[in-house]
């Protein structure tokens, strides 16, 4: 979550429903979710979409390098990065009482030599040139407590995230809403990333779409990213497969 005035900060609140832990902020709206006897898995379909850029990613590389996430949620890719993928792992969030309700309700654990929590506007992280080419995973998922649209969206925020991403490199952004806010998100990205480097998954029946850019990155044949989705299940059980089928290149509405 990101917002300019720590005023608008809405307070972290959690709600616990069939063994599984909720965090919002306010409002009944989910901001991220956890299963108490299973806090290392992924537990929202969306928040697993995140993870499809181990699709992009050789076998042999998928958990190497700098995992960095722009809006912490209830930590779930954090903790999945740093303590299943042991990668380094960095989390930027500006709401303090998200931050302090992970390390309370949902197992985030202290910063170590892997893990780093910045509490801090996650657009000007991203603007900050320390950060250039400095991240090789990037996942974006920032709405605040009404989860309208999400609260970093122009096609600077975007630029900017291409600009950390390392060559090669990969973004994930979970996109909620109608078409027509869709579609100009999407635009964005396209217009930062170019629409070659862009793809989309099909939306969740909740309506989440998750889009996939890349920093210069060539897309293997099916059967590579295949045998890829088949390496994920086996080593993550994360459904790379069925991401696999619901993947495809970013089109703007009405190119032929």
């Amino acid at each position: 979550m990101s917002r300019s005035k720590q005023t608008q900060l809405a307070g972290a609140t959690m709600s616990e429903f069939d063994g599984v832990r909720y965090l919002h902020l306010g409002t009944p709206w989910v901001q991220g979710a956890m299963r108490i006897r299973k806090p290392r898995k992924i537990e929202l379909e969306y928040v697993q979409r995140m993870m499809a850029w181990l699709l992009w990613r050789p076998s042999e590389q998928v958990a190497a390098g700098h995992a960095v996430q722009l809006g912490m949620g209830s930590a779930a890719i954090t903790r999945f990065t740093h303590q299943v993928m042991r990668m380094r792992t960095t989390v930027v969030e500006l709401n303090p009482s998200v931050i302090q309700a992970c390390r309370l309700w949902f197992h985030l654990p202290a910063d170590d030599e892997r893990l780093t929590v910045v509490q801090a506007d996650a657009g000007a992280w991203v603007a900050d040139d320390a950060q250039v080419q400095a991240v090789d995973v990037l996942c974006v998922d920032l709405y605040d407590h009404e989860a309208a649209a999400p609260v970093l969206d122009d096609a600077a925020f975007y630029a900017a995230c291409r600009r950390v991403l390392a060559p090669g490199g990969l973004m994930t952004v979970n996109l909620f809403g109608r078409d027509a806010s869709f579609e100009r998100s999407a635009g964005h990205i396209a217009a930062a990333f170019g629409t070659n480097q862009v793809w989309q998954l099909a939306p969740t029946k909740e309506g989440n779409t998750v889009v996939v850019a890349a920093r210069g990155v060539e897309v293997p044949d099916r059967d590579t990213l295949t045998e890829r989705a088949a390496a994920i299940e086996a080593r993550y059980e994360l459904p790379a497969r069925k991401w696999l089928r619901l993947v495809r290149p970013y089109q703007p509405k009405g190119a032929s």
